[in-house]
């Protein structure tokens, strides 16, 4: 307490915690792409590791081989399944769901016709 001046002190204590940044878009998908990578290169790495029962984890899992591949360093996603994300979090699916909106959004507008077409308009 000593170091800092007291006006400096009720100023900051005033003021608060300042908030967070928020991630832009972009910022948030590539950080979620590095964090992805290294938490992959982590599991890779204690995978390989003395500690980790092999047997035990194989198992008891459905794809073996699979596994082994991305423990050698294979991709942790097939080709299948990066399509089948494609069409349901792509591009793709965006356009599709600004459609259902604005269908939503049209229902909406007759329901309330009929509502006011009903109460005696």
């Amino acid at each position: 307490n000593w170091c800092f001046p007291p006006g400096r002190r009720v100023q900051s204590s005033k003021l608060g915690p300042t908030p967070p940044r928020l991630l832009t878009e972009e910022e948030f998908q590539l950080q979620g792409e590095v964090e992805t990578r290294k938490a992959l290169a982590e599991l890779r790495s204690f995978c390989q590791s003395p500690e980790f029962s092999a047997w035990t984890t194989v198992s008891r899992i459905q794809s073996p081989k699979r596994f082994a591949d991305f423990v050698g360093g294979a991709c942790h996603v097939t080709p299948n399944e990066v399509s089948a994300h494609e069409r349901e979090f792509g591009l793709e699916s965006l356009s599709i769901d600004e459609e259902l909106f604005e269908e939503d959004d049209d229902d909406d507008d007759e329901e309330e016709e009929n509502i006011s077409d009903s109460s005696g308009g």
